[in-house]
């Protein structure tokens, strides 16, 4: 799927959700566990509530690895899931990669070739080395991480770094911009977007001037207490360039405080919350 593809896809559905699917065994309905593929279940029925008002899954990889080869299995099969209900949903992996040489190729093959992903998250910071494995595949993208909703991205993403050591000025610039000024030059609008958190809004103005046209996938909204609005005010951009990523309050959003529903209609619950946001999402657009 290319840039044109996917703005597309997000004019049609009116909506720019991403859903997150950080699958917590722990947090699953009890008469899912017992099953033979509890996370798939649960994914199952998740997807089926709201591919319509979704374009983009995103599979937490940690959380099927976590348990083991059946884990791993029910992300394979989630995926094949996505692909069957909606082929232009665009699936995104979180896995955070960030190794180079024969490793990430490895990584590249697993998720692009192996599983049908469009895109997977990746940690630029062993270099140029570790991203272009990912950017070799037509149509695939790398999800390059810069300013990340975590608290703790004040340890080294907005650190500054010296950009120009010529002279008696050293100018200097947060580490996250040179990330994403450097990731611009190894591939196009087509296959890399940058993460951008959500919990930093004046943060995402200054990146949005930085680079104009690239999509940014957005963590932090709802439970980490980013707001969809001052995204879309700061990040928006002619041809949206947002992917807005929500995972726990539609997930478990049976479990929220005042909530009508109960664990056996928690797909219920994720379709109103997620009609919700895209409700939100297309006066945004």
């Amino acid at each position: 799927m290319d840039y044109k593809e996917l703005y597309s896809n997000i004019i049609r559905k009116k909506s720019f959700l991403c859903i997150g699917l950080d699958t917590n065994p722990a947090l699953i309905p009890s008469f899912l566990k017992q099953r033979e593929y509890p996370l798939f279940e649960f994914n199952k029925a998740i997807i089926d509530a709201t591919h319509s008002v979704a374009v983009a899954y995103k599979p937490n990889v940690a959380f099927y690895e976590a348990e083991g080869s059946s884990g791993w299995r029910e992300l394979e099969m989630t995926i094949e899931y996505i692909r069957e209900k909606d082929p232009s949903l665009f699936i995104i992996a979180d896995a955070k990669r960030g190794d180079i040489g024969n490793t990430a190729e490895r990584y590249a093959h697993a998720f692009f070739e192996r599983m049908d992903c469009d895109a997977v998250t990746v940690a630029p910071y062993m270099g140029r080395d570790s991203v272009d494995p990912f950017l070799k595949y037509k149509g695939k993208w790398a999800v390059v991480l810069a300013l990340t909703s975590n608290p703790s991205a004040d340890d080294f993403e907005m650190q500054g770094v010296v950009t120009n050591v010529q002279g008696d000025e050293q100018p200097v610039c947060p580490l996250y911009n040179m990330v994403i000024e450097k990731a611009m030059t190894w591939g196009s609008i087509d296959n890399t977007m940058f993460v951008v958190g959500a919990t930093r809004p004046q943060k995402l103005a200054e990146i949005r001037k930085t680079s104009p046209d690239h999509f940014f996938l957005v963590p932090g909204v709802g439970a980490q207490g980013g707001s969809l609005h001052e995204v879309a005010k700061y990040g928006m951009n002619d041809n949206c360039g947002l992917l807005v990523n929500i995972s726990r309050d539609i997930l478990f959003a049976w479990k929220k405080e005042g909530s009508i529903y109960d664990e056996s209609r928690f797909d219920e619950a994720a379709a109103m919350a997620a009609s919700d946001v895209a409700g939100q999402m297309a006066a945004l657009l």
